[in-house]
């Protein structure tokens, strides 16, 4: 009975993007384990990414502000998980699940902390070979005798969900138009355009005929706000609920950035500003599941243009990406002209 019906629980405690990556994992572990028991232990603002997820039968909340640890590793030991997937571990998670009494125990590395408690782990050995982030997150499952072969990020709508989503779009789309949205911030976790240059895309962009244009941000910057003819729908808004509008897009123009990961989770087409060098790679953190498309700089531009930290890179000079040729890029995927 033990072998058909594990008990895994699966976490991921970082970003959003992080997050919708682990998306593949449930669903691999169901198709192996149809009768199995999958949790997944979250921060409570990433929840949302996992609501209405057919192949989830709980969401545990690790934020400090839901309970102490004591009240943590209390609720997990009740549950009795036989197997656990620590996509990014932390000494104080190792210790959480050592102590909840689950026998077999995944995670990535191997820390001091991993060693006293008998963790098995995967390894990176610092990204060489190079492989997508999810992948790397799927190998865990190799632990524990599940072979994958699916890695497409989803998150699920209900219908409710999904005629919110289209009483969206057609509030907006009086005749037919379509929907790019543009997020403009990533968090400062990878290359980004300059905010000027975003507000060049929007202003090329409202020439073209045929498109509405949202900014996706949560909170767009003050130079964003207020462009005549543009739409802010999730401003302020939780994150289920922009989940939702992102639903409505026909693309998504980002960096790369947890925004880029959810369009990709709904199947939205994305565009996606990239950097070549290892830890911004996209092999490492390309949209999987939906019609991804890739802007990189030129071939040299790292060399010869780069400021040392590709967190804070902008594209800008010789071999780099501008608001023309995104605006371009953009007119060539949805067959727009002038």
């Amino acid at each position: 009975m033990f072998e058909d019906k594990p008990r895994i629980l699966i976490i991921r405690t970082d970003r959003i993007g992080d997050v919708v990556l682990s998306t593949p994992l449930p669903k691999v572990i169901k198709k192996k384990y149809p009768n199995c028991y999958v949790a997944v232990l979250l921060r409570n603002y990433t929840k949302d990414i996992y609501l209405n997820n057919p192949f989830v039968d709980e969401i545990i909340i690790a934020d400090a502000n839901h309970g102490s640890f004591l009240k943590l590793l209390k609720k997990i030991r009740s549950m009795s998980f036989s197997h656990s997937l620590n996509l990014l571990p932390t000494e104080r998670m190792n210790w959480l699940l050592f102590l909840s009494g689950i026998k077999k125990r995944i995670g990535v590395g191997y820390k001091f902390y991993q060693f006293l408690t008998n963790s098995k782990s995967v390894f990176r050995n610092k990204y060489n070979p190079l492989k997508h982030e999810s992948h790397y997150c799927l190998d865990e499952l190799l632990k524990i005798g599940i072979q994958w072969t699916e890695d497409d990020e989803e998150i699920y709508l209900s219908e409710e969900e999904k005629n919110e989503s289209q009483l969206f779009r057609d509030s907006i789309c009086n005749s037919g138009e379509m929907i790019i949205g543009i997020n403009v911030t990533s968090g400062n976790s990878a290359p980004n355009l300059r905010v000027n240059e975003y507000v060049k895309i929007i202003l090329k962009l409202q020439k073209l005929a045929s498109i509405k244009i949202a900014v996706t941000d949560f909170n767009p910057p003050k130079e964003i706000l207020n462009i005549d003819g543009v739409f802010y729908p999730n401003l302020n808004k939780p994150l289920r609920k922009s989940i939702t509008n992102f639903n409505a897009l026909d693309l998504l123009v980002s960096s790369s950035t947890g925004s880029m990961h959810i369009a990709a989770g709904l199947k939205v087409k994305t565009l996606s500003l990239f950097c070549p060098l290892k830890a911004c790679s996209p092999n490492l953190w390309a949209p999987k599941g939906n019609e991804s498309h890739i802007l990189l700089p030129e071939e040299n531009y790292c060399k010869t243009q780069c400021p040392g930290d590709p967190k804070i890179c902008d594209y800008s000079g010789e071999g780099g990406i501008d608001a023309s040729i995104v605006v371009n890029k953009i007119k060539t995927l949805l067959n727009l002209s002038d």
